[in-house]
């Protein structure tokens, strides 16, 4: 395709290719109460028209982010030039009215200072259409934007819920520079505007029920991108708790969202992790090989802290082997390294493959010290630890295969986080109970780790009874295991406890 045909697909909802794309920051008093501030005078920013995408199209988030955000809007397009107008005149200069999605990459956004210019403005990301709606046959006030993410509704609101009605905005930019024929205005997007992933399908629709006059939805589907940023350009992806608030809608819905799995499935009860607290992993490990799992250790790993015990649910962590080109669009940035210790959960241990390579660090202080922050339970890695002593003093469970002063990019190439991995000679996925003490670490299926916990602790009990006996002067024969005879004998003795 031709760069003339391209540019003739890409701006075909629109009479032509637009000289500005002007969007306002914050304009819904829905958004407005979400975000917990409320402007009194509208603020704009601009979004380069090379950014302009079309129904059907695609939006790539970069290798290195995480907070892709969609913004169903209202998009307001110029149809004659206007310079300082009135706004009850205003809106004569509306030529069209149709559906936009202010698409944002928050990973970006705090070097970008107020001006989004690229946290917003990337390639397609202000998908516009698909049906352009004549201004003068609908009612400003009386507008509805949605927007629906695989098909659920996440944002349903109306130009009444505006702080500044769509003709002020004419009327105040107007005053300031010429708008001109084909100009957009992104109007503000209401309550609801969240994180979007690779593979999700974003659907924003405009349309005044009033009349039975509607866009047509506009659908967007996100990817994946495979280019990183280069950090000797300029500023590089980062992300903080802030960030990802704003970003997924509110701190609560950052929340939710993290822990929406462990809400579905609450494997790790606090009254489970109470019992394989009690339980010592030798004694797991017996019955999960009752049950024909052997293959369920972490071999080659020690505690950090002689006596730690460690019990939660796995949160994964992959590294490939150094490969120098992948170092370089995989190992800078807000990698998976530091996604991964930015994401991790209360009761959430990390666990990395580095495929039994000590030849290197796989995290160092001030990660640990972030795991500590977010309330992990701890961190399981196969390869090295570097900063040993500091990660020491921190404090946060450790089981490792030692320490080592190197840094990552030496043998290691920071990957993917929340997969399947190897670690230790053993498979680990997402949400496997892990239980770690001074004879190993042991992965368990979740929906082993009620039936396995109470055995082994009737299993400790019976233990302890022989334990008790032997001290007391009997022979083991016939005791251990327990024959008919001493196993009515225990019976007898655990019906009075």
């Amino acid at each position: 395709m031709s760069s003339s045909t391209d540019a003739a697909a890409r701006f075909g909802a629109l009479p032509g290719r637009p000289g500005k794309i002007i969007a306002i920051h914050l304009s819904y008093s829905s958004r407005a109460d979400q975000r917990g501030r409320r402007p009194e005078a509208p603020s704009y920013f601009f979004k380069p028209s090379s950014s302009v995408g079309v129904s059907g199209g695609t939006i790539e988030r970069p290798a290195g982010t995480e907070l892709l955000a969609f913004e169903g809007e209202i998009a307001l397009i110029i149809g004659a030039p206007v310079r300082r107008v009135a706004m009850a005149d205003a809106w004569s200069h509306v030529g069209w009215v149709t559906a936009s999605n202010d698409f944002g990459l928050y990973d970006l956004r705090a070097n970008d200072k107020g001006s989004n210019v690229r946290s917003k403005g990337g390639d397609g990301f202000t998908p516009i259409g698909p049906v352009l709606l004549d201004a003068r046959s609908i009612d400003p006030g009386a507008l509805r934007v949605r927007t629906w993410v695989n098909g659920a509704l996440a944002q349903d609101d109306t130009t009444a819920g505006l702080i500044f009605p769509l003709a002020q905005l004419v009327a105040d930019l107007s005053q300031h520079f010429t708008l001109e024929e084909g100009d957009v205005i992104l109007t503000g997007t209401p309550a609801g505007s969240s994180v979007v992933e690779p593979g999700d399908v974003v659907e924003v629709e405009v349309d005044s029920p009033a009349r039975g006059l509607s866009s047509g939805r506009l659908v967007t589907t996100v990817t994946q991108g495979t280019a990183s940023f280069d950090g000797s350009l300029g500023s590089l992806p980062s992300v903080d708790d802030t960030q990802r608030a704003e970003a997924w809608g509110s701190p609560a819905a950052t929340v939710v969202e993290r822990e929406s799995e462990a809400t579905e499935a609450p494997v790790l009860t606090p009254q489970l992790r109470a019992k394989l607290m009690r339980v010592p992993v030798a004694g797991l490990s017996a019955q999960l090989r009752k049950r024909g799992l052997n293959s369920v250790t972490i071999d080659g790993v020690r505690p950090m802290h002689p006596g730690t015990k460690i019990v939660g649910t796995a949160k994964t962590l992959r590294f490939v082997p150094g490969r120098e080109d992948l170092f370089a669009s995989h190992g800078g940035g807000y990698n998976a390294q530091k996604r991964a210790f930015d994401a991790v959960g209360d009761s959430e241990i990390i666990v990395i493959e580095a495929r039994g390579e000590t030849g290197s660090g796989t995290l160092g202080d001030i990660l640990a010290l972030r795991a500590k922050a977010r309330g992990a339970a701890g961190i399981i890695t196969d390869g090295g630890v570097r900063d040993y002593d500091a990660v020491a003093a921190i404090g946060i469970p450790v089981f490792s295969a030692g320490a080592h002063p190197a840094v990552l990019g030496r043998k290691h190439v920071p990957w993917d986080i929340d997969v399947t991995i190897g670690c230790g000679g053993t498979t680990v996925q997402p949400g496997d109970v892990i239980v770690g003490d001074g004879d190993g670490v042991i992965v368990i299926p979740p929906a082993l780790a009620e039936e396995v916990a109470d055995a082994a602790l009737a299993q400790e009990d019976e233990d302890a009874y022989v334990a008790e006996q032997v001290a007391a002067g009997h022979p083991v024969d016939g005791l251990f295991p327990m024959n008919a005879e001493w196993k009515a004998r225990y019976d007898a003795w655990r019906a009075t406890r």
